[in-house]
């Protein structure tokens, strides 16, 4: 009979245990932990962050943190942490979260379109992933990396495609870089190199024309026929007189640094660069901005036509108005300048 007692004691404190320990593991393992009221959070991850750091992002969206503290030492998360970008659902449990976070990374959309320069690309680009701008921009133009793709200095820009990209949050700088090479590669298929080829045109000077097209017109619809207007250009031996890169040899200068030109004059046609398309024959070294995808089909893709000029619409803003001969043209532009004047644009 006593040693049945005993048994019995034994047993009911077993159960007492296993309850104990079941109500751990629930609480621990399989228990809603989250706090916060949408659907969903996101936490980043950095490269070689600490656990103290992850703990940091992790306790407001957490009800419980000593339990979780508990569970990722047990699955020794905290001492194998792994970067990126990752998902938090509502009503997750403490072993849901450190599955998700140790194993899901989510990747995410960045986009960039019409930076002026690269060092304005890094900054974009440096909001959107990891890296920082200075590294995006060192490797950007790395000799070593332009030199084995065939850019220069001039000409980099022109790799980077506007678009839309699904990139792992922490993508290196060298990493963000190689895949835009792809990219770029992969925009300039064997049908857009034939059409360059059959203008005379490397993918480097269609790009430079695009940016020039794309400076002087945002419309989508009239950028074939400016095109149309260069190309024709070129092919008498007449100077592109684009005022787009008059603009462009000037903000290189310290006296337009913090200008905004508005109205292209007589002065700055006399800049001496190699931007000035005024005084020089032919495409200039390299791109004055980052065409649209728009802008950069115009160019080989530009309309057939007889028209040797174009200025600006004072009637339809944004739009140009195309003329065969230079009085026309002349009309055109006095039209113009007139318009500008009234508005008391002098400069």
């Amino acid at each position: 009979m006593y040693i049945k007692k005993i048994l019995w004691a034994i047993a009911i404190i077993g159960l007492i245990a296993v309850g104990i320990f079941g109500y751990y593991i629930y609480n621990a393992m399989l228990a809603p932990n989250t706090t916060f009221n949408n659907d969903e959070a996101y936490i980043f991850v950095p490269s070689n962050a600490s656990y103290a750091e992850v703990r940091a992002q992790l306790e407001p969206l957490l009800t419980d943190i000593d339990s979780f503290d508990a569970l990722a030492n047990q699955k020794k998360y905290t001492t194998n942490l792994k970067a990126g970008r990752f998902i938090i659902k509502k009503g997750m449990s403490n072993n849901d979260i450190i599955n998700s976070i140790r194993s899901n990374n989510i990747p995410l959309k960045i986009a960039f379109n019409n930076q002026e320069k690269l060092s304005k690309l890094a900054g974009r680009i440096s909001t959107q992933i990891e890296a920082d701008s200075l590294s995006i921009l060192k490797s950007m133009t790395d000799p070593e990396f332009l030199k084995a793709s065939r850019f220069t200095s001039k000409t980099a820009l022109g790799m980077y495609i506007p678009n839309s990209y699904e990139f792992f949050w922490n993508t290196s700088a060298e990493g963000f870089r190689n895949r835009m090479l792809k990219e770029y590669n992969r925009f300039w298929n064997d049908n857009r190199k034939a059409k360059a080829k059959a203008l005379g045109l490397t993918r480097d000077q269609v790009m430079t024309l695009a940016s020039i097209v794309h400076e002087e017109s945002k419309q989508a619809s009239e950028q074939p026929r400016i095109a149309g207007v260069y190309i024709n250009r070129i092919r008498i031996g007449m100077p592109l007189q684009a005022d787009p890169t008059l603009k462009f040899a000037a903000y290189q200068l310290p006296e337009y640094q913090n200008a905004i030109i508005k109205r292209v004059l007589n002065k700055h046609k006399e800049i001496k660069s190699p931007y000035n398309t005024y005084m020089n024959a032919g495409l200039p070294p390299g791109l004055i901005a980052m065409p649209d995808v728009s802008a950069i089909d115009a160019v080989i893709n530009y309309e057939k036509h007889n028209y040797l000029y174009f200025a600006a619409n004072a009637k339809k803003l944004g739009f140009h108005k195309f003329s065969k001969t230079l009085s026309q043209h002349n009309a055109n532009a006095r039209e113009y300048h007139n318009y500008l004047s009234s508005q008391g644009i002098n400069k």
